[in-house]
């Protein structure tokens, strides 16, 4: 079963300035709002771009060394682009004892890439986050917006294979 995801066409153009206008007309040059701010920025854009740094700090008053010292200094925020699915690995404590490490692994065996990188085909980024809120479907990994639970190493291929299309999916078949 192929799953479609709509994440990647969810997002602006980093040369469309428009979700950075209707941030700064929320939050103007309002003291404190340099979080929400780059929160914003990053679900419009998907992403923090270099660009749209500059173009936030500018607008709203910041020096640009304070906006990337808090885009750097925060995990929850991106200076790369994500895949098309971003796949979370919970590693909360739940989640940990359970196995979460070896999820991690698999799926990273599995895609060719570490933590933190994308696919070279931009398809999936792999991110390990500390809790997801789902001790009980432990351990869990969401990829876009479906949650996967109780899950084992040996069923990461299938998993992975619902979202990779139909190329992967055929190839995956003589596995």
């Amino acid at each position: 079963m192929e799953k479609e995801c709509t994440c990647s066409n969810r997002f602006a153009d980093v040369d469309d300035l428009g979700p950075v206008d209707e941030i700064i007309s929320k939050y103007g040059s309002e003291k404190g709002a340099l979080i929400p701010l780059l929160q914003e920025a990053q679900d419009a854009y998907g992403y923090l771009d270099e660009k749209i740094m500059r173009e936030l700090a500018q607008r709203a008053g910041y020096q640009l060394s304070q906006v990337f010292g808090v885009a750097t200094f925060f995990s929850q925020f991106r200076l790369n682009p994500i895949g098309e699915y971003l796949i979370k690995v919970c590693h909360g404590t739940a989640c940990h004892v359970a196995g979460a490490t070896q999820i991690t692994d698999e799926v990273s065996n599995q895609l060719g890439v570490k933590e933190g990188e994308t696919t070279p085909d931009n398809k999936f980024t792999l991110e390990s986050v500390m809790c997801l809120g789902a001790c009980a479907l432990a351990p869990i990994m969401v990829v876009g917006d479906d949650t996967h639970g109780k899950l084992k190493p040996t069923g990461i291929k299938k998993i992975l294979k619902q979202y990779a299309g139909p190329t992967a999916a055929a190839e995956g078949d003589d596995a």
